[in-house]
């Protein structure tokens, strides 16, 4: 009876039901749009990162060469037949058969209409023929100081680098060796021998040269500040030292004053400060 009364109660009892339920992640179907959207992003932010470099990096004939790349010309066979290949026998370099619009022409006929648009290339081998002899320049002056003890001693005046210029040769003050006479634009006989030596270096080359005389910083408290004037002296009389060693007075292309504004150390009142600039100017400006 009791057994019974057991099985009636269990078969009364609710039934217990469980959902599953399926959860979705990463926002269903369209979960990964948003990675292709970044990638999109990424690549046109690359772009315009390079676009703004190559305008800054080049010059404006090759800017001129890489719009014609990407728009080129292609070259139509006047001859129907009778050839092996695209161009009917002859090739992309051909002045006779393909159009001449300038695109891939030879020498054959160097007219500004004609020519090949090779700028870039021409402008980069001259720059590397004026960086070699620039460097030649510069290694000629230095192989100097092996010649005996008194060229070396003025060789310590020298310090020597290339630039965007050109070859800055720049003589330089020594607390025991002077290039001028005191706070005067007298030249010491340090500065006549460094000028000799100068001058026959420079001969052997046809850039034309610019002169800089720069001084040092004088104490604020003096009335006549003597700066401007002093350098622009300097500067004068080591072309005119220059010019008696046997350089001719065309070669130079300016001379100019710096009194104390460009000094090289961190103060200004040093006499390492005191100097001249002698720049060989580069021929492919």
């Amino acid at each position: 009876m009791k057994h019974g009364c057991v099985m009636a109660g269990q078969s009364n009892a609710a039934p217990v039901i469980i959902k599953r339920k399926k959860k979705i992640t990463g926002g269903g179907h369209h979960g990964g749009a948003w990675k292709v959207a970044y990638a999109d992003f990424v690549t046109a932010m690359m772009a315009f990162f390079m676009l703004m470099w190559l305008l800054n990096a080049t010059t404006e004939q090759q800017r001129k060469g890489i719009s014609d790349y990407f728009s080129p010309t292609i070259p139509i066979n006047r001859v129907s037949g009778g050839g092996d290949g695209a161009f009917g026998g002859d090739s992309v370099m051909s002045e006779n058969t393909l159009a001449q619009n300038g695109t891939g022409a030879s020498a054959t006929r160097p007219t500004a209409e004609r020519q090949a648009r090779g700028d870039s290339q021409t402008e980069d081998a001259t720059s590397a023929q004026e960086e070699e002899r620039l460097a030649e320049v510069q290694k000629a002056l230095l192989a100097r100081s092996g010649e005996s003890m008194t060229m070396e001693r003025l060789l310590r005046h020298v310090v020597t680098r290339v630039t965007d210029e050109g070859l800055v040769i720049e003589l330089f003050d020594l607390e025991e060796a002077p290039l001028f006479q005191g706070e005067t634009a007298r030249p010491s006989q340090t500065l006549q021998d460094l000028a000799t030596v100068l001058a026959d270096v420079l001969q052997a080359t046809r850039n034309d040269l610019a002169i800089g005389g720069h001084v040092r910083s004088y104490p604020l408290i003096r009335k006549d500040n003597p700066v401007w004037p002093l350098s622009a002296d300097r500067a004068q009389r080591a072309r005119d030292l220059l010019r008696s060693k046997g350089l001719p007075d065309s070669r130079f292309a300016r001379v100019t004053g710096f009194a104390d504004r460009k000094p090289l150390t961190p103060d200004p009142a040093v006499i390492r400060n005191n100097r001249v600039e002698v720049i060989l100017l580069r021929r492919d400006r």
